[in-house]
């Protein structure tokens, strides 16, 4: 086991999470965190392990255990939304390439998550959609998905 993943494995200790109840929501949000995100929310949390454990946990904790659990929106829907907010918002490439992988880990295909951030254009602006259309393509082609069949007129 390298450091780093010893490291990471500490966040998930009982002296660092408190109570039963952190327990719980942390729990929760791991579970979530994996079957969405995968390797990559696991490559996050070990990248905070050294420097900001705390966020680690609560990122799962609370933005995964928390929020992400709700009921009222799938996990696709909740990817739309985390698409549009992340390409809109800019300057959040590295988030918004976990979240691409997580979009089709979820069920969204290459074509809703190329319609997804073309919509968000309207709102965010053409630079901001194509820092994340260039994501998403690099994303595509490390999983062989390119190219991807869109229409260039509706």
């Amino acid at each position: 086991m390298t450091h780093e993943r010893e490291t990471a494995t500490n966040i998930d200790t009982d002296a660092q999470l408190g109570t039963e109840a952190d327990r719980a929501r942390y729990a929760r949000g791991r579970q979530v965190l994996d079957s969405v995100d995968g390797e990559g929310g696991q490559r996050v949390v070990d990248a905070l392990a050294d420097i900001a454990p705390a966020l680690a946990r609560h990122i799962v904790a609370y933005g995964f255990g928390d929020v992400y659990a709700r009921p009222g929106l799938t996990p696709v829907q909740r990817q739309v939304v985390t698409l549009g907010m992340l390409t809109a918002l800019g300057g959040c490439e590295p988030q918004l390439e976990v979240h691409v992988n997580a979009s089709l880990n979820v069920g969204l295909s290459p074509v809703e998550i190329v319609e997804a951030i073309t919509h968000a254009a309207v709102y965010c602006g053409f630079p901001k959609a194509l820092n994340a259309i260039f994501v998403a393509k690099r994303v595509f082609a490390e999983r062989d998905l390119l190219p991807v069949a869109t229409s260039a007129f509706p």
